[in-house]
């Protein structure tokens, strides 16, 4: 062989050679590329930077980072923070002593007795006082305590809506019931001021006998006796107004 044709040749070697050596590092170079990165250690300064997870929904608040961005979550409000609002609690129950049924613009047909519409309803523990009751005073002379009575209970309810321990407003007839104004029972006040009799058994009984004891109501005088008259002893001559 040629000296020429050897140069040649062990020039052509030498580039081979190269050519492989070169394409290997770069294989490697692409392999090193796409492997993870490694997990710090435990302890390193990476894992201290991390703060630790918190159960705390008050300091995770806290925490939270807060940028021009956040439009929709802002942190504060007219430039005070924000404030975390109570759930609103679920309404409770009416309480045993507020149970009944309301009846509202109750009429005194008597006292003892009160309409509503063509219905009835007698008050529990009383026995209702006629309207065209007469009683006699101290001095024998007789006065329409019926009446006098059915106006004080009128007088006393004023239309107020009366709460009644019945399950229901809807009944037909007449009902007996207990009723109350508020905390006021009205039998109570019946026959405590003496327009009313307590019921035979009734709890009411008491009440009656220190009323009847204090002449109140049913058990005094004529009360309109004492009252000043409104009308002139001389109206006019003769009876007669002045027309002028």
């Amino acid at each position: 062989m040629r000296p020429a044709a050897l140069v040649t040749a062990l020039a052509g070697i030498a580039i081979v050679f190269g050519l492989i050596a070169a394409g290997g590092q770069r294989l490697g170079g692409a392999m090193n590329a796409t492997q993870p990165a490694a997990m710090p250690e435990a302890g390193t300064a990476e894992t201290a930077r991390t703060p630790p997870p918190t159960a705390d929904p008050e300091a995770s608040m806290n925490a939270r980072p807060v940028d021009d961005a956040s439009q929709f979550y802002p942190a504060t409000v007219e430039g005070k923070p924000l404030e975390r609002v109570a759930a609103p609690e679920p309404e409770k129950p009416k309480a045993e002593d507020e149970k009944g049924t309301d009846l509202p613009r109750p009429v005194a047909e008597s006292a003892g007795l009160l309409a509503f519409g063509d219905r009835r309803l007698k008050l529990a523990g009383v026995t209702p006082t006629p309207a065209n009751k007469t009683c006699t005073g101290s001095d024998a002379t007789e006065w329409p305590c019926g009446m006098l009575a059915k106006t004080n209970f009128r007088l006393f309810l004023r239309l107020r809506t009366v709460n009644c321990d019945l399950d229901d407003a809807d009944w037909k007839g007449t009902i007996s019931a207990s009723c109350k104004i508020g905390t006021q029972d009205v039998s109570r006040w019946l026959v405590e001021n003496g327009w009313a009799e307590a019921a035979a058994g009734s709890d009411l009984a008491d009440a009656g006998a220190k009323a009847k004891q204090e002449k109140k109501g049913l058990y005094g005088d004529d009360p309109r006796k004492d009252a000043p008259s409104t009308i002139e002893d001389n109206p006019g001559q003769d009876g007669a107004l002045d027309p002028l």
